[in-house]
């Protein structure tokens, strides 16, 4: 069951690492890093932060981080067909180029994709200790693409003697699935090495009434390889050295659209066609500690490069993409009073892009340099506040500036927290609007926001439930669309989006907890009198739109059942109202039909050592396309074992 600083305290990383193996472990507050940048205890932040640890990854037996992400509030994601498919993530009805994606701290968006959004279909779950989902805008600390939020994928950190864990699984779709890590400590080093393999090999993700009588509809093959590691060694009491790897290799066989001769009417491909996805990130960076440990200074370097080369009999989808980044980074957190912390940042970003297609060819680069700080204050034990800005130079349109402040109010008397927050966030242009052939605008400026959000949670029974709700409102501008005339892109067009989370979690006994939540979600988009709406917007006026693929309603259920010691059950329930989307073969707007999707899982431990899971993904086996076009993942029942040693 997901966690989150909503609900009921969870174990601390360090301290959950075996709570299935010792069931004297005990319940500490969680801690939220992404929120601040430092770890604070959850009850005081004011920001809505759902927290997803890799105990719920394993009880739930999750393989990839898009179905980690289809339960948590405020979000919305979407994937074109099954595993490996493109998958967007909408936060709080924002863009989904809109979201900051942070892998063990390294900027992990792709610099060569159009619109610079994240594609969330190659990351795999084996080797992930931790997934925070941090929504509303986070520029103030986090820089460009963070208007929507920010998700913070952690990788395992080895603790304690050197451990062998892995598991082996097949299912329905051809899939099989393997995965292997050994990982410890010692008083200087931690270490851990993972390894991942996810393979599946007939998802049928073509509807048939898209294609023409007899027509061949090819399922989608996918394979997928990750390489992890991650190195921790403390030199002295001053002085630590931290670094990480990951390497993903896939390949994806999917079906493209093609617009044959005479007609030009749009059909899914008959032949395949293999996108290829290639990403490597790494990072190291020295730690320094000074004045008895109120002053931790970390400075260092990540590179991020990606490729991702198309092939096969459709010419039109073929292409490579390539771009890289090195971030350069130095920061220092200050304890400088009892409940009083600052931090200071500083960064220098550079980036680059290739692309090779049979429309266009482009080389690009810019970089960008930030300073950034943070004010982070507890007032007694009930009044905390978190207060940051920063100033991004970038090299192609300048200087931009963006600020929040995070106020929260506890009454431990009766259980109660008052929060908000009010920010700004950006998100700069890519490479490929700037300067693509034709479209491309070298003097785009950045989309703009200012968001605030407000809201309680309340407990009750002596802390066994929980319940809140938290309303949210941002007004975005200078949203990048097109010239009607020439097709080149130019800020036109504004939004709002608003609506309201509410989550109610339940410790209904010792062995069973359940948890609600419900997200209400209204998008609206404003355009100037005769200009375009693209492809992002359904018409309700003249000049407004509704924007597409953001369900008004979500409403998700999680359970976590223990009856006997051996035994864990799991299940998740997933609601998603209709939404506006545009016909995969055409500029047409749809009513999109929602949807309801149930898994089960069952982990059974023989020993300290074994245990046999089983799940079932979409019990209902509910029919549903999120995008239009594109089949969502059938009913399929998995089995397998794991093991640790």
């Amino acid at each position: 069951m997901l966690a989150s600083c909503l609900a009921l305290p969870l174990l601390l990383p360090a301290a959950a690492a075996r709570a299935e193996d010792a069931a004297s472990t005990i319940a500490l507050p969680d801690v939220v890093v992404s929120a601040t940048g430092t770890p604070t205890p959850a009850d005081q932040v004011a920001s809505s932060v759902t927290v997803i640890t890799a105990q719920d990854l394993d009880r739930a037996q999750i393989r990839t981080v898009p179905d980690a992400l289809k339960t948590v509030p405020g979000l919305n994601v979407v994937q074109t067909g099954g595993p490996g498919g493109q998958t967007s993530v909408f936060i709080r009805g924002t863009n989904s180029n809109q979201v900051k994606v942070l892998i063990d701290g390294v900027e992990a968006s792709d610099p060569s994709t159009p619109n610079g959004a994240f594609d969330f279909g190659q990351l795999l779950t084996a080797d992930v200790a931790r997934i925070e989902v941090l929504r509303g805008p986070q520029s103030g600390l986090y820089g460009s693409d963070a208007i929507g939020g920010v998700i913070s994928v952690t990788t395992k950190k080895g603790e304690g003697p050197t451990r062998f864990t892995g598991f082996v699984e097949g299912g329905a779709f051809g899939t099989f699935n393997q995965a292997m890590g050994v990982s410890g400590a010692t008083d200087k080093l931690s270490y851990a090495f993972n390894v991942a393999h996810f393979a599946s090999s007939d998802t049928p993700v073509t509807p048939a009434n898209i294609a023409p009588p007899g027509w061949p509809l090819n399922p989608n093959t996918y394979d997928n390889w990750t390489y992890s590691t991650r190195l921790d060694a403390q030199l002295s009491e001053a002085f630590a050295l931290n670094f990480m790897a990951r390497y993903t290799s896939s390949q994806l066989g999917f079906t493209p659209d093609i617009y044959p001769a005479p007609t030009f009417a749009g059909v899914p491909a008959a032949e395949r066609s293999t996108s290829f996805a290639r990403q490597f990130l790494t990072k190291g960076e020295g730690v320094w500690t000074a004045l008895d440990g109120n002053l931790v200074s970390t400075f260092g370097i990540s590179e991020l490069d990606i490729s991702r080369p198309t092939v096969g009999p459709n010419t039109s989808a073929n292409g490579t993409y390539d771009g890289d980044r090195q971030t350069y980074y130095a920061r220092s957190n200050l304890t400088f009073a009892p409940g009083q912390t600052l931090l200071l940042g500083l960064e220098r970003r550079n980036e680059s892009m290739t692309s090779s297609t049979t429309y266009t060819d482009l080389t690009a680069s810019t970089g960008n340099t930030a300073v950034y700080g943070e004010w982070q204050a507890a007032f007694g034990e009930r009044f905390f506040l978190a207060l940051n800005g920063r100033n991004d130079d970038d090299d192609t349109f300048g200087s931009h500036a963006t600020w929040r402040v995070a106020p929260a109010l506890l009454f431990p008397e009766t259980g109660t927290k008052l929060k908000a927050t009010y920010g700004t966030g950006f998100k700069a242009p890519s490479l490929y609007q700037l300067y693509a052939p034709y479209y491309g605008n070298a003097d785009l400026k950045p989309e703009e926001s200012t968001g605030y959000d407000v809201g309680f949670e309340q407990q009750v029974f002596g802390g066994k439930a929980s319940f809140g709700a938290t309303y949210f409102h941002n007004d975005i501008t200078n949203l990048i669309s097109y010239d009607p005339a020439t097709y080149v892109n130019i800020n036109v067009a504004s939004a709002t989006t608003q609506g309201v989370e509410t989550f109610l979690a339940m410790a209904v006994t010792d062995r069973l907890n359940l948890r609600f939540d419900y997200t209400y979600t209204q998008a609206i988009g404003y355009l100037p009198e005769d200009a375009p709406f693209g492809a992002s917007c359904a018409p309700r006026s003249t000049t407004t739109c509704t924007l597409l693929r953001r369900p008004n309603n979500k409403f998700s259920m999680t359970a976590d059942w223990k009856p006997i010691d051996p035994l864990t059950l799991s299940a998740s329930l997933v609601y998603v109202s209709s939404w506006w989307d545009i016909v995969r073969f055409t500029s047409d707007t749809v009513d999109q039909p929602g949807y309801t999707v149930v898994n089960l899982a069952a982990n059974y431990a023989l020993n300290g050592n074994a245990t046999v899971f089983g799940r079932v993904d979409n019990l209902l086996n509910t029919q549903y396309e999120n995008p239009n076009g594109f089949l969502g993942t059938g009913f399929g029942a998995y089995g397998g074992v794991k093991f640790t040693y």
